[in-house]
């Protein structure tokens, strides 16, 4: 479903700059959060397939977004780049919901040999997304029903059904919708269309509206 996309939280200029210009290179798209609270908006909002984190951030410290990501119910694989790299902080690192850690300075092969590792294990080990009436499958964007039926999807509906699915309990607004799901698109209604494709396909009650705020996943019919 395109290329990967990388969410680089780091509040260096040069390093940040430095940093977007490698992965762009290797092929991936990067959006750039500079500070703590930009940093864990994007991380609930926006569709990524890895989180480079900085640990010593403005606003918010690195850690604490990601505690607060995870709390959330948000599992985007997360490598904490920081120049805090004794064992003690890589601990930490991890036990506050990193897959990976890396200190400050790194070898560029080496990092994205880890951003590949990390793509790799989310692929094969991506939960089911449970949805009304059944399991989604991103990988063949289609919907496996309880009832053994399946409903194919296209892919702006997977994307926009995807993010609804990761963020259960959630009320998504719409301009966090369209950033996630329809990165290419600017107006919201894009939104509203693709949440009726997929009532039609789904079920009325498929996504909730939630009068003022946005949306959420419903509940099966």
């Amino acid at each position: 479903m395109g290329e990967p996309r990388i969410l680089v939280v780091e509040d260096d200029a040069r390093l940040c700059a430095m940093l977007t210009e490698l992965l762009e290179g290797a092929g991936y798209g990067v959006a750039v959060a500079r500070d703590g609270q930009r940093a864990l908006h994007e991380g609930l909002a926006g569709a990524y397939d890895v989180i480079l984190l900085d640990r010593g951030l403005p606003a918010l410290d690195g850690l604490d977004v990601l505690t607060r990501l995870r709390r959330s119910g948000v599992t985007t694989p997360t490598l904490v780049l920081s120049a805090l790299g004794n064992p003690a902080d890589r601990v930490e690192g991890l036990d506050r919901g990193a897959e990976d850690y890396l200190a400050k300075p790194f070898d560029v092969a080496e990092l994205l040999a880890r951003l590949r590792a990390l793509l790799r294990r989310h692929e094969l080990a991506a939960p089911a997304l449970r949805v009304p009436g059944g399991v989604l499958d991103v990988t063949t964007r289609s919907v496996r029903l309880d009832d053994g039926g399946e409903v194919a999807l296209s892919e702006r509906e997977c994307g926009l059904l995807e993010q609804l699915a990761r963020h259960p309990r959630q009320v998504l607004s719409r301009r966090e919708l369209l950033a996630a799901a329809f990165p290419e698109a600017d107006d919201q209604g894009v939104v509203d269309t693709y949440v009726h494709y997929l009532r039609r396909k789904l079920g009325r009650t498929a996504v909730r509206t939630v009068r003022g705020l946005g949306y959420r996943l419903g509940a099966a019919t």
